[in-house]
Parts: C-alpha cells; structure tokens; sequence
C-alpha cells in the first residue's frame, strides 16, 4: 500500500506513478492527519510511505503522526522522499520510527522535485525549463524504483554522513518555531472564498470566516494553501507579490508529452 501526504502535488504524483507501476493501492493522508484518525492501516503488501521534505526532515506533523499510527498485515516497508534538492537524515528518522514498530525496512528512495516554498526570498524558485527537468528525471528513475520494490530489493539512496545529522537536527526545530509562522498569510481582495486552502490544510490552520481565509497560529508552510489556490488571491507579506506559486498540475504537460 503507498501512504503519501502531498501539498502541492509533488508527493501526490511520485506517490500514484509508483501504485500504478506496483499495481498497487494508494492512500492520501491528508484527512486522516487532519483529524488525527489513528484507526488501523492494513496490507498484505509491502507499505511504501512516501512523504516531502521541509528544511531537511519530513514534515513534523507527518513525523508525529506516523509514529502513533497502527500498520498491520506485511511488515515491510520502504521510504519516498521528495525534496527541492537536500533530503538530510529524513529516511534515518522514518527508519527509527518504523523499527520501533517492528518492521522491517527496506531503504529509501529520493526524487529531487521542483521547489514550492515561495514564502522566503532564501530559497528561489526554479525558472521553467529547470522545473521540466527535474520533473523528467524523476520521472525517468519510476521504472527502477518500482522495479525493486516489487522485487523486495533494498532502496537506496546518497549516504548521510553522521556532521550532516548533528548539524540538522538541532536546526529544523529552531526553523520550525521561529520562521514557521502565519501572521503574514492573507487573502487578495480576488479571493472567491471557496474553502479550498481550508480543506487542504493538513494542522487545521486556516478557517474560513465571512467567505475570506483566516490563519490561526500553527502554520507548517506547506505551500497548500498558496499553491492550490484557484486565482491566486492568497500572499504572504510581499514576498510572494511577484512570485509564481507552484502546483505540480501547472507541469502535467510535460509527463503528458513523454507518455505520448
């Protein structure tokens, strides 16, 4: 069974092309984190949890979140990763959490992915023909990758060396407390008040209130809200006024074209 959690689209479409390839079913997460529904997962199958990265670790919502959720049925399990270009110790930690579960673990995978986070001028965005290829080479490595699943061989990915983690683990919480906010987040005058960032967003974090979106203090910066936006009424301060927010739908095109 493939588990993902995807905010604009990245893990969402990795996530699929691997089921598809595995014959395989494949689960969003989205509800169930939202409301914490911690009931059973179960399959015969070998689980393939495939998650983004955000400042080199999965997200910490999906972090606590897998660590209390059941698994029954195979005791298998294999790691995707998603990331701008750094995956960092995030396949270590999800080892740690899945062996504490005693499973059994079978390496991870990284897709490098065009970047979403449009919220910080420290990380900028790709230019188009750079968001294409990435896109292509992610889509070029499917084949190999689904290939060893389904030969139960072990995934693998770029070693981390033991600095990498000293230096990230103490710095993703620190990032999370202090640059992680939602203060800055509003709503264009353009907003149609259609829900959709209220439904996408995975803490509960945005409400709708006299038909505009409203942030609440819990924000992970997922980029959902502001990548799925229909009319891209939502900014966050001035940073994004000239920016394009990214969705993987806006790319379809370009696995369209290879498949044809």
């Amino acid at each position: 069974m493939v588990l993902y959690f995807s905010a604009t689209g990245n893990t969402e479409y990795i996530a699929k092309e691997l089921a598809k390839r595995t014959n395989d079913e494949c689960v969003n997460l989205l509800e169930r984190i939202k409301k914490q529904d911690f009931s059973p997962i179960h399959s015969e199958k070998p689980f393939v949890i495939c998650a983004p990265v955000y400042v080199c670790e999965i997200p910490r919502f999906m972090m606590k979140y897998l660590k209390k959720q059941p698994f029954t049925g195979c005791k298998d399990v294999y790691f995707i990763l998603t990331s701008g270009g750094y995956c960092g110790p995030s396949g270590i930690l999800l080892k740690k959490i899945f062996k504490s579960k005693k499973m059994i673990c079978h390496g991870y995978a990284e897709f490098k992915m065009p970047r979403n986070y449009v919220a910080s001028d420290d990380y900028p965005m790709l230019e188009k023909n750079q968001v294409e290829e990435r896109i292509i080479g992610s889509y070029n490595r499917l084949e190999q990758v689904a290939a060893d699943i389904l030969a139960g061989k072990r995934l693998k990915a770029r070693h981390v060396f033991l600095f990498e983690t000293l230096i990230t683990l103490p710095f993703n919480p620190v990032w999370c407390k202090y640059k992680l906010t939602a203060k800055d987040f509003y709503a264009e005058a353009s907003c149609i008040g259609c829900g959709k960032c209220e439904r996408l967003c995975p803490l509960n974090n945005v409400k709708i209130v006299d038909k505009k979106p409203v942030w609440s203090n819990q924000c992970t910066h997922c980029m959902a809200c502001i990548g799925n936006c229909p009319v891209n009424a939502i900014q966050y301060g001035n940073i994004t006024k000239s920016k394009e927010p990214y969705n993987f739908g806006k790319y379809e095109y370009v696995v369209k074209n290879m498949n044809e």
